[in-house]
Formats: C-alpha cells, structure tokens, sequence
C-alpha cells in the first residue's frame, strides 16, 4: 500500500491576467461511463466511510480497470487554507507517480463561474520529453478535514502527452453548496473555516496496444503499425471490413495479383484490376487508399456508395467476378482451393433401406445467433437431425411415406473459412428486420472435426484458429463496421476502422464483440449510452457479424509472405507513374505562384495558320488540341532572364542563340495582337515585360530569327532604327499571307522590314520575289483589320501590273 502525502499549500500562477489555456476554459473533462452515467449523488459519499481512509475509498469508489494492469499508484493529500485569499488560480506541490512530476491545478473562484475546478496536471518544469505520455486513471475528493465523511469527488481517465497537459473536472463543485453550512444534508459545511482538503488517487496504467486513450489527433497508421487503412466514401465501412480481411489473407491477395490485366488500362472496367491497384496500394502506400476505383468498377453510382450492401452477398459477387477472370490462367482454381468446402444433405429412411442425399459446395456457412450461446451450439445447430413421422412423414420412392432422419453434415472445411453470423433476421411480429444483439461467444482456436461425416478425411488436424472478426456497431438503421484482424499467425490483432488502423488487446476483438448485455461495471452500472442513438442501452452496440477463420495445418501456406516477385511488373510501373505525375502535378500546384506560361512562334507557325493573326488565338481547348500554327508554350519561372528564353528558344528550334530576337507581342486599339518591341535587354526578367511593354499574360512572343552576313554577324535590323515615331524614317515589321481563291485557303509567307516612307504599290516587287512569280503578275493587296470584334481584310490596292522599281 502506498502511504497517504500531506503537503502544505504551494500558491503559483496566480496573475489575475494570466492567460489560461484552452483546454482548460473548456469543460475538459473525460469522464468515464460509469461516473457519466451516475447519479449526480453518487459523487458524495456514503456516511461513514472517511476520505482519509485510504483504502476503504478505492474499495468503495476507485475500482480497478478492468483489463487494465496498474504500473505505479499514489495518493497525494494537498491542505488547502485560506480558500477566500488565493488567486485566480494555484498549483499544489509536486508529488511523483510513476517517475513523473505531477500537480493539482486549482482555480478557487472556478474556472467556469460558480463552480471551483481542480485538474491533474504533469509537473515538469519545462516540457515533457517529446516522446513522453502516460496513460492515467485518477479521482480527486474534496473533503472537510474536521469530518471527512463530508466530500465531493470526481473520476476520469486521460492519456497525457507533450500537447495534453492537464484532464480534470471545471465543475469540480457549485461554489455556493461547497460552503452552505448544511452541504448535502449535514450539519456542517464540506469547506470549513475556510479550507478543505484534497486527495488525488493516482493510477499510472500499462498501455497494453500503445493507444490506450489516444485522441487520433495527428495519428500516423503507418508509422505506428506499418498498416494504412482505406478511405470511407459515405458508407463503404463495411465494404472496407471486407476487403482488409481479405488483403490480409496472403493467398487471397497472391491469387489476385495473378490475374492477366497487362492489357488494362481503366480499372474502373475491370474490378480485378481495380483490387489488383487497390492491394498494390495498401502494402506500398504511406495513408489510407481510396476504394472510388473498385465501386466504379462495380458499377456503383454516387448513391450507391451511400447505401450499406449485404456483406454476404457482396463477398460472393467479388468472387464470382476474380474467379471468372481467373478462367484459362494457372489460378483457375486458385479460389475455390481456398474457399470452397462440401456439406452433404441427407434423408434417411428409419425402418426401410433407403436414403436420399446430395453433396453441395459452400463459399461461406450462415449460422444462427439466437438460442446458441457459443459458435459451437451453432454447428450443432447446424447439423442437428430432425425427425420425420407423424404428419411429417418422408415420402420414400418405392415405399411411401416413412419415419425418417433429415439433416446436414460436413464432408470438408475451406482453408479459409467465412462464417456469416446471422444478425439480422426479420421479425413476423413488427414485420420488419431487425438486429440480433444476443451473446455468442466464439474461440480462439475450435476443433471442426466433431461436425464432420464418418466418411471425412481425418487424416489431417481440422483445428481452426481465429484469424478475422468483422464487426458491426449500432442498429439496424445506423451504425459503423470496422475490423479486428491478425495479420500474422502468431502475431496480434489490429483494428482496421475505416482511414486509421490501431493495435488492439485479444478482449478488444474477441469478448467485446459476443453481443448480449453489458458487465457490471465497477461501480454497478449495467448501462452505456449508444454512440448513434445517444440513449443508455443495457445491450452491447458492438457485436461480430462475421468470422474468418483458418484451418491450423494450411496457416503457414495461407499467409506466407507476399515476395516482390508476386507483384506484376506492369501493375507496379503504371502506379508509381501515376504517383509520380500525381506528385508532380501536386509540385505545380504548390509552385505555381512561380512560375507562368509564355507562348512563342516563328515564321514557320505563322506560315502554318490558317487565320488572319498572326497565330492562333490561345485557349484551354487549342493548348490541348494544338491547331496548325499553334505557337509553342513553355512554363518557366517568373524571374526567367530575357537571355534564358532565348537560349531556350534557339535550342528548341536548332539555331544559334545570336541569330534568335524575341518580340513582345502587344494588344493594339484595333484589337489585334502584334509583335512590338525587340527584346534586347538580356538582364531583363520576364515577369517585368507586362508592365514594360504593356503586354498581356500569358506572355506571348514572336521570335525573329534570321541569317548571317559575309561578315559572320546576325543580320539583324538595329534596335536604333526600329522606331514608332512616324516622322522618322524607320522600318516597319510587315507580315505577308497569300488567299488562295481556287483553294479558298490562306498560307503565311513570312515577314519583311519596309521603309515607313515607301509607298503600297512597292511592296509588290517584294513580294513577286518572295512567292517566285514572273514578272507582271497581277496582285491585290488587303490589310487585316479588325471592325466590331471581327476581323475584316481592307482592300489597299486595284489590280494592277506590278512595277519593279
């Protein structure tokens, strides 16, 4: 027994400005089932029995957890004096549980108004170590020190880490009952002469899986367990239980990865290749995998995801669809070696010889829950013998009706076995289907021999170990499954609910999900509240529906280790592709505000379109279907150098950097889109060209390229002479397109540097040079221009001879 601590009073914190944290401006507390349950006047005690009495209290009101095994305990008494004068709020003095400093917080005037609150809090003088957590059980009893029959007291559990400092109660008690002079009926009040005393029984418990409490806040399925769970999509818990219970049955998921799907390229056609992703994914990825592709494969809609299916009848149509894809391959059989055992119907005649039987494969077996109060009354249930006489007679062929034996017996078990509790029948009196929540217990190990014919083959040890318990908690209009699965035969079991997947205790997957009624608890309370329903229940909500079982002698051979060389080379390549472009596209998306798109063209995409402008105009739908004489696009930085788009220019048309010149393209009054500027500042940064040049975004650029003269230099125009100033003689950039009348077509020739001096008609030698025609040949002349968001060609010129000058 550990000795009762009295300390005197240790005032801290009690700055009337100091901030609180928030946990506690909250009612924090987590309160167990029982004392949530309780009676409010169950937390004052029962005459007679002292507070300062150490062990009679935790005989009568802090009862051992059941299942839980307690690593250290300690009871700290801390005298409070001069209630009325201490601050806003104060701490006791440290005291040690469990190599770990703790303290009471007390707020004497209530943390929440009318109310005095008191936690348990960790004491370390800085923080806990980053690793640290304790998982602890305490009750904390205000009492009157002159007759400590007069108290209040509280319980509650809580996992303590760095980020959860504190757990306790904010309405420890009313404030005005705690120093009434007659409190809870007695002729004293419980804080006497200013002053009580407080006890915190302390109880550091053995975290038996490493979750013991845990709020899942930043929880890490993967890094904790080595498992990812699946992603619920509205109602597909159930759909989940299933398909963890079958990945993690090794053969099942061998089989699988050997169905041909090299030729697949949509899963949601093929749910054998949909499972063979979602399998790949469950055993490569780090977080829970989405189930969408298999349910689209399925042909499920949006709502039929929010729609719970009949687990049996779900399993067998996945199987039916592997097996038929499993036809003409080496696994043929592969799942009915697995699955499949033989039952034989029969009716036997008492008193003539004659018998009518029939042997049948079984994929799974329906057994009754009600009036079976263990898995094995249920198999005796199965093949109970019903005798036929009376009224009931067997009519026998040959010789009429007979007193006869009808029943079922095994031949054979699967290695695998799925056995379908029957928690759901419909009831002739309501009309309606109902859930059973009645107790049937199973076993972890069960011998299935006694159930098999006379004939069965023997031979081998038909002893069967527990592998799956799939659960459902609720009722039958609402409620949740999830699964407890072993993965490995001599390993332990994990909880699999949805997204998160947890270690679990052996009570956790077995005995919490027989069904029937709640134990006793400590404290007496027979009731807990329902999860969906919120009202107490004296019925568990949680109970097995179904169970896989695996025969002991094929263990080893049903989950063997699932080797690289199992996965299909194409199955892994296709995914970790899409990962990377997933991951890839996830990078765009973050760096976005990074980068932009500039769009080029030369001559050669000018000469390519078919439109009046200069190149198509850029939009979602021609950047994913490219027109002819679409310009090239890039995605570079912001902070790209004019001097890089350049060389990344030249090096995608296969020029030499000098010979290339980018122009920034510029929206004109008239609407139309046209080179402006030479680019000729090499520092300059791309995204400065908007507001240099007044250009729009996304950028766009028109690329000049040109040859060398004799001397070896680019046969640029200066940048000098290239003015808007039209009283300057200057150059001007044309841009030259023949219309085709016979071919009703139009083709891009280039561009050419005229004088601003020179007349219309001069352009005509030009272009009789450029397009090759004889001398003489009659040419129009129109310019594009653009009229009411249309763009209209403009005639310059009457036919005529052209004249060389």
């Amino acid at each position: 027994m550990n000795p009762m601590i009295s300390s005197d009073l240790d005032i801290a914190g009690t700055d009337p400005e100091q901030d609180l944290d928030e946990k506690q401006q909250d009612e924090v507390t987590d309160i167990t089932p029982e004392s949530l349950d309780a009676d409010v006047s169950d937390s004052v005690s029962k005459q007679g029995i002292r507070a300062d009495d150490i062990e009679a209290m935790k005989e009568e009101y802090f009862k051992p957890l059941p299942e839980l095994e307690i690593e250290h305990e300690c009871e700290y008494t801390w005298d409070i004096e001069e209630w009325s004068k201490l601050g806003r709020r104060v701490h006791s003095p440290a005291f040690e549980v469990g190599g770990a400093p703790w303290k009471v917080l007390f707020f004497p005037a209530g943390n929440q108004p009318d109310h005095a609150s008191f936690y348990l809090e960790q004491g370390f003088e800085d923080k806990p170590p980053e690793d640290w957590y304790a998982c602890v059980h305490f009750m904390l009893v205000l009492w009157n020190p002159n007759d400590p029959t007069i108290q209040i007291r509280h319980i509650a559990q809580h996992r303590y880490n760095i980020d959860e400092s504190d757990w306790g109660f904010t309405r420890f008690g009313e404030l005005r009952k705690l120093f009434h002079g007659r409190f809870n009926d007695t002729n004293r009040p419980l804080v006497e002469n200013d002053g009580a005393k407080l006890t915190a029984f302390v109880r550091i418990m053995k975290d038996p899986t490493g979750v013991l409490w845990h709020t899942f806040i930043n929880y890490d399925s993967k890094k904790q367990t080595g498992m990812v769970g699946l992603k619920n999509q509205g109602a597909t818990c159930y759909l989940n239980s299933l398909i963890q219970s079958l990945y993690f049955t090794n053969l099942f998921r061998k089989a699988i990865f050997q169905i041909p799907t090299e030729s697949e390229t949509e899963p949601s056609k093929n749910s054998a290749y949909a499972l063979q992703r979602l399998f790949f994914n469950l055993q490569s990825h780090n977080a829970a995998i989405s189930t969408s592709e298999l349910t689209t494969a399925f042909g499920w809609d949006s709502s039929a995801i929010f729609q719970q299916q009949d687990v049996q009848e779900l399993t067998r149509i996945l199987m039916d669809k592997m097996e038929e894809r499993m036809k003409g391959t080496p696994y043929d059989n592969a799942l009915k070696d697995m699955f499949r055992g033989y039952f034989r119907t029969y009716i036997d005649c008492i008193n003539v010889d004659f018998t009518s039987e029939r042997t049948e494969e079984f994929w799974d077996l329906q057994l009754d829950v009600r009036g079976n109060p263990t898995l094995a009354d249920s198999f005796k249930s199965y093949i109970q013998v019903e005798t036929l006489d009376g009224d009931n007679k067997y009519q026998a062929e040959g010789f009429g009706l007979q007193d006869a034996r009808k029943g079922v017996i095994f031949e054979a078990f699967p290695p695998v076995l799925h056995l379908q509790l029957k928690r759901y029948e419909f009831d002739l009196n309501t009309l309606q289907q109902t859930k059973v929540h009645d107790r049937i217990e199973f076993a972890e190990e069960m011998d299935l021999a006694p159930y098999l014919s006379e004939k069965a083959d023997k031979s081998e040890d038909w002893t069967y170990q527990l592998h799956g318990v799939l659960v459902h908690s609720g009722d039958l209009d609402a409620g949740h499954y999830y699964a407890f699965i072993k993965p490995t035969k001599d390993g332990i079991f994990y909880k699999f609910d949805d997204d998160r997947v947890t270690p679990a205790t052996q009570r956790e997957a077995m005995e919490e999900n027989f069904g029937g009624d709640f134990a006793v608890s400590a404290n007496g309370i027979t009731t807990q509240r329902n999860p969906y329903t919120k009202s107490l229940s004296k019925q568990r909500q949680m109970s097995a529906y179904m169970l896989v079982y695996i025969r002991k002698s094929r263990v080893d051979r049903v989950l063997q280790d699932i080797a690289p060389t199992d996965v299909p080379t194409h199955l892994e390549e296709k995914i970790l592709e899409e990962k990377a472009e997933l991951d890839r596209k996830r990078k765009e998306r973050e760096e976005a505000h990074l980068y932009q798109q500039v769009y080029f063209g030369t001559d050669e995409e000018f000469n390519a379109h078919q439109g009046h402008d200069i190149f198509p105009m850029v939009t979602a739908q021609t950047i994913a279907n490219p027109l002819p004489g679409s310009p090239r696009f890039h995605r570079v930085l912001k902070t790209m150098e004019v001097s890089d788009l350049t060389k990344l220019i030249a090096t995608e048309i296969g020029v030499d950097e000098d010979l290339v010149r980018p122009w920034a393209m510029v929206g004109r009054q008239n609407l139309t889109l046209r080179p402006d500027t030479p680019l000729v500042a090499p520092d300059l940064r791309l995204e400065d060209t908007p507001s240099r040049f007044q250009a729009k975004i996304p950028l766009r650029y028109w690329v000049e390229v040109t040859q060398r003269r004799p001397d070896g230099t680019p046969d640029f125009h200066p940048i000098e002479t290239l003015s808007t100033d039209k009283n300057i003689d200057a150059p001007i950039l044309l841009f030259l397109k023949q219309f085709d009348p016979l071919k009703q077509n139009l083709s891009g020739h280039g561009h050419v540097f005229i004088s601003r001096t020179k007349k219309i008609q001069d352009l005509g030698p030009i272009i009789l040079e450029r397009m090759g025609w004889p001398e003489g040949t009659k040419i129009q002349l129109f310019e594009v221009k653009v009229h009411t968001h249309h763009q209209v060609c403009t005639q310059l010129t009457q036919p005529r001879k052209s004249k060389p000058k």
